[in-house]
C-alpha cells in the first residue's frame, strides 16, 4: 500500500449556531485545513463531504457536498457525498484515503458538517430516528427483546426523566447488561463522564467547557438508567476537515509541512458488526480493531492516546474493551482508577469526547482525527498527552437491528 499522510486539519468550535449555514461551517473548517497545510484550493484533487441531516432540517438532499465545495470556490473536481450516521465523517476520510491508494490522486480532502441544533428540541432528538431501520422496526424490536433477556430486574431501574434520543435508551440497556455481566458500576460510568467534562474544559473548541465531579454527574437528572444527562453527548453544530496526500506529494512540500505530517497507519471502515456475539472469542468491533492493528503493524499495547465514540459514558467503556485496550469488564475499573485520564497511562478522549466536545453527527469522526493530529504534533496545549507517538480513533454509527450499522478504526503515527 502507498504511504499516506495528513498534512492539514481544521475544525470549527462545536456548539449551537442557529443562524450559521451548513456551507459556512464547512468552509471555515476547510479554510483552516488549507492554511494548516499551506496549500491553495487548486491543490485539492478530490473532495469527500459527510453530512446526514441537512435534508431532514432544510430539505437539502442530493447535492450537499457539491454545494459545500462550490461555496468554497473549489469547482471542477470530483465531489462525493457520504452518509453513515455518526460514522459519516470517517467514511469520507476513508474514501479520501482510498482515492490516494488507487494511485489516481495525490492530494484529497475530507470534510464533515452537521447542524443538529433547532429551536424545537424534540425535532432535533427525533432526527436520530433516521439511523435505524424505519421500514421494518419489527426486526429491531425482536432483537431488542432478545437483548432485554439480559437486562437488570425492572425493580432496580429508576424511571427516566425528560426528552432523549432513542439511542440513549439503547446505551442505557447496554450499560445495564454490562453491569449485570461484569459487575461494572454507575460510579464507573460517572468517572468517564467527569473525566471527559474536565478534558473538555481545556479544549477551546468544545461545546461544553465546564468541569464536573463524579458526584455532580451522579446527581444530574436520569436520562435512561444508568445514564444521567451528564453522561450523554449533547446535540449541536460544527464541522471538521482533513487534507491527505501521498508520500511523493509530501516530499515536494516545504520542510515545515513535512515535519508536521501525520502518517495514516490504518484506516478500517466496515458495517453490520454484532456487538454481543463472540466469534473465536471476539465481538465484531474487536475483529475490526484487530484488522486495524494488523494493517498498522502495531498492537493495542503501542497506542499512546485514543479518541472513541462516547455518545454515552457506557459507550466509552465498551469501545475501549472492544478495541482490546482493556479486557472485557475492566474498562470501567480503568476509568475509575484514572488510567484513561490525560495524565494516565492510556489517555482516552483528551478532547472531551462526544460528551463534552460535542457530537454534530456528520463531523464527529473528523473531529477525532483533528484532536489526534494535535496530540501527535504536540500542539494540544493544556490537554496535551505526554510523548504521544501513536494514536487511535474509533467511530461508530447507526443501529442495524441492534448491531452496529457502521464502524471505523483509524490508527495514526507522528
Amino acid at each position: 500500500m502507498r504511504n499516506i499522510y495528513i498534512i492539514g486539519t481544521g475544525m470549527t468550535a462545536f456548539g449551537k449556531f442557529l443562524d450559521v449555514e451548513h456551507r459556512d461551517l464547512a468552509k471555515a473548517a476547510i479554510d483552516e485545513a488549507l492554511s494548516d497545510a499551506g496549500l491553495e484550493k487548486k491543490e485539492i484533487q478530490t473532495a469527500h463531504v459527510a453530512n446526514c441531516l441537512w435534508g431532514y432540517f432544510k430539505e437539502q438532499h442530493g447535492i450537499r457536498g457539491q454545494l459545500v465545495m462550490a461555496h468554497c470556490g473549489m469547482r471542477g473536481i470530483p465531489v462525493f457525498n457520504h452518509e453513515g450516521a455518526c460514522a459519516s465523517a470517517v467514511a469520507a476520510f476513508n474514501s479520501a484515503w482510498k482515492d490516494i491508494q488507487t494511485g489516481l490522486y495525490d492530494c484529497t480532502l475530507a470534510v464533515g458538517v452537521e447542524k443538529l441544533a433547532d429551536n424545537d428540541k424534540a425535532k432535533s432528538l427525533k432526527a436520530f430516528n433516521a439511523f435505524v431501520d424505519v421500514e421494518h422496526p419489527e426486526l429491531s424490536e425482536a432483537a431488542l427483546a432478545e437483548m432485554k433477556k439480559n437486562d437488570l430486574d425492572p425493580s432496580m431501574i429508576p424511571p427516566s426523566v425528560g426528552q432523549r434520543s432513542i439511542f440513549m435508551d439503547g446505551y442505557g440497556l447496554g450499560g445495564r447488561i454490562h453491569m449485570k455481566k461484569y459487575g461494572s458500576t454507575v460510579r464507573q460510568f460517572a468517572a468517564v463522564a467527569a473525566k471527559n467534562h474536565n478534558n473538555g474544559s481545556l479544549n477551546p473548541k468544545a461545546q461544553y467547557r465546564f468541569t464536573q465531579t463524579i458526584e455532580q454527574v451522579l446527581e444530574d437528572r436520569m436520562v435512561s438508567y444508568p445514564l444521567t444527562r451528564a453522561m450523554c453527548a449533547p446535540t449541536g453544530d460544527g464541522a471538521a476537515a482533513a487534507i491527505l496526500c501521498s508520500e511523493d506529494y509530501l516530499r515536494k512540500l516545504p520542510q515545515k509541512v513535512q515535519d508536521r505530517a501525520i502518517k495514516v497507519l490504518a484506516s478500517i471502515y466496515t458495517s453490520d458488526l454484532d456487538y454481543g456475539v463472540l466469534v473465536n472469542g471476539m465481538t465484531g468491533p474487536r475483529r475490526a480493531a484487530m484488522a486495524a492493528y494488523e494493517m498498522a503493524g502495531v498492537g493495542p499495547e503501542r497506542i499512546d492516546v485514543v479518541e472513541v465514540h462516547d455518545a454515552s459514558a457506557v459507550g466509552e467503556i465498551k469501545q475501549t474493551e472492544d478495541l482490546g485496550l482493556f479486557d472485557y469488564g475492566k474498562g470501567g475499573e480503568a476509568a475509575e482508577a484514572g488510567v484513561t485520564a490525560i495524565v494516565g497511562s492510556l489517555p482516552v478522549n483528551p478532547s472531551g469526547g462526544l460528551i463534552a466536545r460535542g457530537h454534530p453527527i456528520g463531523a464527529t469522526g473528523l473531529a477525532q482525527i483533528y484532536e489526534l493530529a494535535m496530540q501527535l504534533r504536540g500542539e494540544a496545549g493544556e490537554r496535551q498527552v505526554k510523548n504521544a507517538k501513536i494514536a487511535l480513533a474509533q467511530n461508530s454509527g447507526g443501529d442495524l437491528h441492534k448491531t452496529g450499522a457502521a464502524l471505523a478504526v483509524t490508527i495514526l503515527m507522528k
